[in-house]
């Protein structure tokens, strides 16, 4: 099913799952370099628990850029360049320079929590590292990537649900405990703290951690941390006017400098220079 191309004649596709959805983390959203062409689609039903969405980006540049993302706590599978590689939870923003040329990447995001019911091993195994698909996946094709990416979108959908489904992974009553909170961190921002989290779910913070360990390859205090640093993101790229001791109390910092070092850590500069770039370049 094709649409029409976009300006720089990149094909754009529909098809009945598209999600449009704003995406979370990424650096300045408001900026998105010409010549690239995004698309998102939900998964079918019965992959749904596991998957949160496929994702596919196709770029023609004249130019080389840079881009940059926040972590999410989640695993991907990509293919690109006729290679699929297990990309674990990364602790650190993503950042890549794009040369100029073309290319693709087709990939699986999956939930907090849902790429475990796919190894057999805790998810903190593979945080920060990113593994060929074929030492996790045993009996993928050695052409998986370079069927998925030679198809249209609507045929490497059904490629990459074919992978999962034949790993027949099953929803397991801590599975779906884990993206019942990772779901809840994410939105509620009133949540700051491990003990609060723990409570709210009848837990103690020790099983918290040992959960998240084992189904998310990071910390439930990361977590936390992570998804209120996405808010102060989307707060300075809307160019809000920010009380930023206020907002450090809000999210759970002790004081402002810890916030702001915080965001410097993850994101490359502090929330003001950020703005300031941001600005710059609207």
């Amino acid at each position: 099913m094709l649409a029409a191309r976009n300006d720089d004649g990149l094909k754009k596709r529909d098809m009945p799952r598209t999600k449009l959805v704003k995406p979370r983390g990424v650096l300045h959203a408001g900026q998105d370099a010409l010549g690239f062409v995004h698309a998102r689609y939900w998964p079918s039903a019965d992959l749904a628990p596991f998957v949160e969405h496929y994702w596919t980006v196709e770029w023609r540049i004249a130019q080389a850029c840079t881009r940059a993302t926040l972590p999410h706590p989640v695993v991907h599978v990509a293919c690109e360049n006729d290679e699929a590689m297990v990309g674990g939870p990364a602790t650190r923003r993503w950042e890549r320079v794009f040369a100029a040329g073309s290319g693709r990447v087709f990939a699986i995001k999956f939930r907090p929590g849902g790429f475990r019911p796919f190894v057999g091993v805790p998810v903190s195994d593979f945080a920060d590292r990113v593994v060929p698909l074929r030492e996790v996946f045993e009996g993928a094709s050695a052409t998986f990537a370079r069927d998925v990416l030679a198809s249209d979108h609507e045929r490497a959908v059904a490629h990459l649900e074919a992978l999962l489904r034949a790993r027949k992974p099953r929803v397991d009553a801590n599975l779906a405990l884990v993206v019942d909170i990772a779901e809840r961190i994410a939105v509620d921002r009133d949540l700051t703290r491990i003990e609060q989290v723990a409570a709210l779910f009848a837990l103690t913070p020790r099983t918290l951690q040992r959960l998240f360990r084992e189904y998310v390859g990071v910390s439930p205090k990361w977590v936390i941390q992570r998804y209120r640093l996405h808010e102060v993101v989307e707060r300075v790229e809307a160019n809000a006017s920010v009380d930023w001791a206020a907002l450090a109390v809000e999210l759970g910092y002790a004081d402002q400098a810890h916030l702001i070092r915080d965001f410097a850590k993850l994101v490359g500069r502090t929330p003001a220079a950020y703005a300031r770039d941001a600005r710059a370049k609207s």
